[in-house]
């Protein structure tokens, strides 16, 4: 009996204790887990832009367990500062760092902060933008690791893959773009909006790999000089073709069962290119502790509870520096964010905070969608926005990285 006394005293004192440390250190850090954000039956039917804002935001220094196989920690034992999370929550909540919606920090593979803000919902997917080629190429990993392609097919031509195709009717040089080339933007590719609108004027001349045909015949001719970073939908798009032709029952049905399922994730959405393919260049919605999970795989080197998904050498390869700034002057740069470099759909820059220099590897959606890694604080930042004027990497520099660099 004295025992379990005792057990309860030591509870309340514990009890009071967190409670006196959250409240000292500001009233925005309270721990909540019970009444995160939740879409209403009504708003899971609305389009994202009308969906109302938040009457207060939801900050969770504790994360709650939702068995989805993201491990769960405490930020008073990541040993982060808590009145710079402080400085950054007050940015957040006021939006004077942007419109967010959402985000997430993961330390030492352990979720330690959750946060939703404005249009976020803890279980609703967010429209992802670019980033959703990041997820795209993460499919055509795990196409090599099952087999149905290889690493070497990446140096490959991707008419190789497309037996549908007529390559007397290419422009010069259309016939030579490989994936490699693709999954970097750097098809040659270039088709103006007044071409890409004819095309779409008649949507019956770009269902499946008719699609591809009208881009190789209709594309300027392409020589080597001219294979240079373009960032834009038709190379992404090419990918996804290729996708589709070599996996069974097609892109779609691959990349639910065989990445988003093996991963957890079975709430999403994932829009339909005009093709009747699965968008390669955006359209995808994920919530955000999904979006967590690609870093984590990313970190664990395309393990995931224990199981190789993806092969080890080409998340090496896709999120190194391929594309530099010798070749490209790529956006995404600032006095904090430098030396930026593009992968296979993963964007890699040098953050900088005093005379430090962080490197990071990160996916990346027009708006504020983003997955970012930093690996050496072994630290991982997940964003969902809603901004036109998007800062997010120089946010993240400058009012995140500070908090655990010490």
């Amino acid at each position: 009996m004295l025992s379990s006394i005792n057990y309860i005293l030591r509870s309340i004192i514990l009890l009071i204790g967190s409670m006196a440390f959250c409240v000292h250190a500001s009233s925005r850090l309270v721990v909540d887990s019970d009444n995160a954000p939740r879409a209403s039956e009504v708003e899971k039917t609305m389009p994202f832009r009308e969906l109302p804002y938040l009457k207060k935001p939801f900050i969770d220094l504790s994360p709650e367990s939702k068995n989805d196989f993201i491990v769960i920690g405490e930020f008073s034992k990541s040993g982060g500062d808590l009145k710079k999370l402080d400085k950054l929550v007050k940015g957040l909540e006021e939006q004077a760092l942007g419109r967010y919606d959402s985000m997430l920090i993961a330390h030492q593979g352990k979720l330690v902060f959750e946060s939703y803000y404005l249009r976020g919902r803890a279980d609703l997917p967010h429209s992802q933008a670019s980033t959703t080629k990041a997820y795209l190429s993460y499919a055509i990993g795990r196409a090599i690791q099952l087999g149905y392609l290889s690493m070497a097919d990446l140096n490959k031509p991707i008419v190789r893959f497309l037996k549908e195709l007529n390559p007397t009717k290419f422009a010069l040089g259309a016939a030579d773009i490989t994936l490699h080339q693709a999954m970097t933007m750097r098809s040659g590719l270039r088709i103006s909006k007044a071409q890409m609108a004819a095309l779409r004027s008649n949507p019956n001349k770009l269902q499946g790999q008719k699609q591809v045909q009208a881009f190789f015949e209709t594309t300027a001719p392409i020589i080597n000089q001219q294979r240079t970073f373009h960032y834009q939908s038709l190379d992404p798009i090419l990918v996804m073709q290729v996708l589709n032709a070599v996996v069974p029952d097609g892109a779609r049905a691959f990349i639910e069962s065989e990445l988003l399922q093996k991963l957890g994730i079975v709430n999403f959405d994932w829009q339909d290119d005009i093709s009747g393919l699965p968008m390669g260049a955006y359209a995808s919605s994920m919530l955000s502790r999904d979006m967590l999970k690609f870093a984590l795989l990313t970190v664990n080197k395309g393990k995931w509870q224990g199981v190789q998904l993806i092969p080890e050498a080409f998340v090496a390869k896709a999120t190194q520096k391929i594309v530099t700034q010798k070749d490209r002057d790529i956006f995404f740069t600032g006095d904090t964010v430098l030396n930026a470099s593009y992968g296979y759909y993963w964007w890699q820059a040098d953050m900088k905070l005093g005379n430090k220099h962080y490197s990071t590897r990160s996916a990346q959606g027009g708006g504020g969608q983003y997955i970012v890694l930093i690996d050496e604080l072994d630290l991982i930042v997940v964003t969902t926005a809603h901004e036109r004027n998007d800062q997010t990497m120089q946010v993240i520099a400058e009012a995140v990285l500070p908090i655990f660099s010490m």
